[in-house]
């Protein structure tokens, strides 16, 4: 009796659900999420699921780690309640309203979209809009009972017969009884199983149950009667059903995008077709087409791999008899199911008919897309199916108008209107061979945001922010920036002394710098920064080109770029203002001595070579620098895998024969003659002299022990720990520093040995120098990185003050505006704001992190260095600009620059000097520049190649290519303009929610 009454009861509740659907509803009203501010830690993110890995929730972990890396922080992110934390470690799926349409959403900073990528492409917008015959295909061949209204409480994702036969014909199959099994699965098991399960399969009978129940909580969410979730069963289904991957496109979901990729059809169209109150207008043949492409889709579901490709005939078969066994079963008329068995499938030529997915090759995608590509680490196919949406810095809308007249440059009637004939310039017949460059900065008060970055090239590599260019005179602003920042250093160390302590200082003969900042402040005893600033700029230093510098390892004369200038004795600010090479020359051989001198063990090294005391203090010397250079040299190459770490250090050797055998010899002992050739050639490839021979005896002269570390390092012109460092890396690339300093010990005593030495004197004093330059210019380059040099080293020599040393557009102009913003470099921000998934229970929002202002420079040495680059504009190279900006009421817009010329050759000359011959490699002039007190920038003009021989242009083209887009960046320079870029997403309000 009790059986029978346990048996009548559970035959009641598998017809009815009416205790699940109570009990279930209760139980999922509980599984809810909030988005709150600040990063969660009550979160479980999918670690599977082909639908959680497309759209990025599987990788969100991984996303948010790296963006941390990257300076971004958790702004917004969900936590889950208890019920669902603890719902989701057992393992089962998050319940919510899931998106069958989602992909990358891109847009300015005005909250202007730029760029979308929906997908699938096409989706059923709901449920009602949906074609009956449509659904009734869907139902008929796959879950017929789903949208059954006599059962309002019914659970979709059991069907209890079907469930049955299904487990039965399991054990028929294990028992060997039966070859085939039945699926039990309904559509909602079936979407949990092709979004969430590993490799969207069933693998297991727990995964199944894993299925069902995660179905089941989720049909429950919306209340016991579930006829509405029934139906967003239906209609996520056709949405989102995989129909395997197309040649061209990759993986094709939902009804709608199959009909378009597989049979080249509008889903629209069918659609109509299908829907008795518009089918009517159409033909009977049509309609059957229509009819007869669902129905093969709906059955290719199954092994969408299979019957999309190599079994297309037996999905017509199959597809035939759907159609008679719907005609049966009175869904169909006969006439449709005639019409419809007439036609045959025509599948899409994907040679002749390619899907096609054109997405617009513009700067502004390349300088947004490429940028977000390259900050997540992923490819464009993987970027855009992700559920993201993001925002940039930049202004689309100045970025279009300044590409177009960048591009408009070409046309010879645009260039003359616009002023760049003449001298210095071009010429009407070459203007379509200059390639031009533009960034623009607006300085806000946490940082600095790029509004505009673009080209007139239309290729996905930006001059600006991806190159390393020798820009010539620009360098001197750098240069001027450390000469400043020294007389700054000078002044807080000295300039609280009294007067007898200031006498009692006695700084290096050589040391010129520390002699006049330190008789300067004994004349002024106000010890002013500000006038002593300005009194550094007003020393003068001599312009002739008739004497030789011994720097970069040898004896070198530099020239300046008007031969009037070479008798000349300006002023600082005279030689920037008219770009005068040799004073900068002096200038940094100064700093250089300034530097050396300053360090009283590297001084030392230069004195008395005679005192018994010096072989113990070189010994300490060596240990004590060895470990200093090792440390610079160990976080230059840390992290970097041996190829990349290689190719750094190639890249920064000089390309000549003699250095680069040196190197690889030293670095790759092993490599065979065929290698050592191969690298040679590809490393001079402008050596048109380099024999065979010459190569076979380069390899010979330079094997492994021919040349001691220290004499290799002489020769390839680089610290020999750098040489050696190296080559441990690559036989012990998991070392820690401990490893390197404790293995170093005899190399870094070897490195220096020669230093202990008494024969040659003047050749050890000549390698004394050449290798002390070299750390002294280390020194440098720390203070040039912490105002933004982009690179990893400087080259060890004076000509690195007119250009030597490469630069990148951009990072000068990030020098710029840390001058602007008096000395705080803020950082630059050129992706806002990143939102993912957006109301979904992993919802996170990240945004750049503002808290990184750094004070770089002292105020006084920022406003000086102000001043002085505006006066570049009011009668200096950049003068074709003065008073060409203003506001809207007419009042000028202050504006002040740098200019810059680098004309790139491989020169070949005698033993003597003589130039015999030269090749241009390319020609660059650069402007960099502020305009008013928020915007700054850089414009460069280019051409690569040897075409570059046929171009005599100077920085006058960028300035007056600036000059003529005044008209153009007017209305985005006035006071009130920076409320056109604001931030896209509000904060969200921190509400329970439980779906989308």
């Amino acid at each position: 009796m009790l059986l029978a009454a346990l048996a009548a009861a559970v035959a009641y509740e598998l017809h009815t659900s009416r205790l699940q659907s109570r009990e279930l509803s209760r139980y999922a009203a509980t599984l809810t999420w909030q988005l709150a501010p600040g990063p969660s830690s009550a979160v479980t993110f999918p670690d599977a699921g082909p639908f959680n890995e497309r759209l990025g929730y599987t990788q969100l972990p991984g996303l948010i780690n790296r963006l941390q890396q990257q300076h971004f922080v958790v702004e917004q992110q969900t936590r889950f309640s208890n019920a669902l934390l603890n719902y989701s470690k057992r393992g089962f799926y998050v319940p919510y309203t899931e998106k069958t349409h989602a992909g990358l959403t891109l847009g300015d900073c005005r909250a202007e979209p730029i760029y979308e990528h929906a997908y699938p492409a096409y989706q059923f917008a709901n449920f009602d809009e949906i074609a009956p015959q449509i659904i009734n295909t869907l139902l008929f061949i796959e879950n017929r009972a789903l949208l059954d209204n006599s059962q309002p409480l019914a659970n979709p994702a059991v069907d209890w017969p079907r469930f049955m036969k299904a487990a039965l014909s399991q054990v028929g199959r294990a028992m060997e009884l039966q070859d085939d099994s039945s699926g039990g699965s309904t559509l909602a098991t079936q979407i949990e199983k092709y979004r969430h399960s590993p490799g969207g399969l069933t693998h297991s009978a727990q995964e199944k149950l894993r299925q069902m129940v995660s179905a089941s909580v989720r049909a429950y969410q919306m209340g016991p009667e579930t006829l509405a979730a029934r139906k967003q069963v239906a209609l996520a289904y056709l949405n989102s059903v995989p129909l395997a991957a197309a040649p061209g496109h990759g993986e094709v979901h939902g009804l709608g995008d199959g009909l378009w990729i597989w049979f080249n059809t509008s889903p629209e169209q069918v659609n109509r077709l299908l829907n008795p109150a518009t089918g009517a207008d159409f033909t009977l043949a049509e309609r059957g087409l229509a009819l007869r492409r669902v129905v093969a889709l709906m059955v290719a579901h199954r092994r969408p791999s299979y019957y999309l490709f190599a079994g297309r005939n037996e999905l017509e078969a199959t597809t035939d008899s759907y159609l008679r066994l719907q005609a049966d079963a009175g869904l169909i008329a006969p006439a449709l199911r005639d019409a419809a068995l007439e036609q045959r499938l025509q599948f899409r030529n994907f040679t002749t008919e390619p899907v096609q997915h054109r997405v617009e090759g513009n700067k502004l995608l390349y300088a947004s897309r490429g940028r977000l590509a390259g900050l997540l680490g992923l490819g464009y196919y993987q970027l855009d199916r992700l559920d993201l949406s993001a925002q940039t810095t930049l202004n689309a809308e100045l970025q279009q108008k300044v590409s177009h007249y960048l591009t408009s440059l070409a046309n010879p009637d645009t260039a003359r209107e616009i002023g760049l004939y003449g001298k210095r310039l071009l010429s009407p017949e070459k203007t379509g061979d200059v390639r031009y460059s533009f960034t623009l900065f607006e300085r806000t008060e946490h940082s600095f945001n790029v509004r505009v970055q673009t080209d007139n090239t239309g290729q996905p590599f930006d001059i600006n922010d991806s190159s390393k260019l020798e820009l010539g005179s620009t360098a001197k602003l750098r240069v001027l920036t450390t000469y400043l920042q020294m007389v700054a250093d000078m002044h807080r160390l000295h300039g609280n002394k009294t007067l007898p302590a200031l006498k009692e200082l006695a700084p290096h003969k050589n040391d010129r710098l520390s002699h006049w900042a330190i008789d300067y402040l004994m004349r002024h005893p106000e010890r002013n920064l500000e006038h002593m600033l300005a009194d550094a700029l007003e020393r003068r230093f001599s312009a002739s080109p008739h004497e030789r510098f011994f720097t970069g390892g040898g004896l070198h004369t530099f020239a300046n770029f008007r031969k009037e200038d070479n008798y000349r004795r300006p002023t600082l600010t005279e030689a920037l203002r008219e770009s005068i090479n040799l004073p900068f020359i002096r200038l940094m051989h100064e700093l250089v001595r300034h530097s050396l001198y300053q360090d009283e063990q590297r001084a030392s090294l230069l004195t008395d070579d005679k005192d018994p005391q010096r072989l113990i203090y070189l010994r300490q010397f060596a240990d004590k620098e060895g470990t200093v250079f090792l440390r610079r040299f160990w976080n230059k190459y840390q992290g970097k895998p041996t190829e990349q770490q290689l190719a750094a250090f190639f890249d920064s050797v000089r390309p000549l024969r003699s250095r680069m055998a040196a190197a690889h010899r030293y670095l790759l002992p092993e490599a065979s003659l065929a290698q050592f050739s191969t690298f040679m050639r590809e490393r001079l490839p402008y050596d048109h002299k380099l024999t065979s021979s010459h190569i076979e005896k380069l390899y010979d002269q330079h094997g492994p022990g021919v040349w001691s570390l220290p004499d290799q390092g002489y020769i390839a012109r680089k610290h020999p720990l750098e040489l050696w460092l190296l080559s441990y890396l690559r036989q012990h690339p998991d070392a820690t520093f401990t490893d390197v300093v404790n293995a170093s010990a005899e190399q870094r005593q070897e490195v220096y040995g020669w230093l202990f030495k008494t024969r040659h004197r003047s050749a050890r004093d000549s390698r004394m120098r050449t290798m002390l330059e070299i750390e002294v210019f280390t020194d440098i380059h720390e203070r040039w990185q912490q105002v933004g040099f982009p690179f990893d080293q400087l080259v060890p020599s004076l000509a690195t003050a007119i250009g030597s040393s490469g630069d990148r557009p951009a990072a000068l102009a990030e020098l710029i505006g840390i001058i602007l913003n008096d000395g705080v470099r803020l950082p630059v921000v050129r992706i806002n704001s990143l939102h993912f998934a957006s109301n979904t229970p992993y919802e996170v929002h990240l945004g750049p992190d503002m808290q990184r202002a750094t004070r770089v420079m002292p105020v006084a040495v920022a406003r000086t260095l102000r001043g002085a680059l505006s006066q570049v504009v009011e009668g200096g190279t950049a003068r074709r600009l003065q008073g060409s900006f203003s506001l809207n009421d007419g009042t000028p817009l202050v504006l002040g620059g740098k200019t810059g010329t680098g004309d790139n050759r491989i020169e070949t000359v005698t033993r003597y000097g003589q130039v015999i011959k030269s090749q241009a490699r390319n020609r660059t002039a650069t402007f960099v520049f502020y305009l008013g007190e928020r915007h700054f920038g850089t414009l460069t003009a280019y051409v690569p190649g040897e075409q570059a021989d046929n171009f005599r242009f100077t920085s006058a083209l960028p300035v007056q290519v600036l000059k003529g887009m005044e008209p153009i960046l007017r209305p985005y320079l006035q006071p009130g303009a920076q409320t056109l870029c604001h931030q896209q997403f509000a904060a969200s309000e921190s509400t329970p929610r439980n779906d989308g």
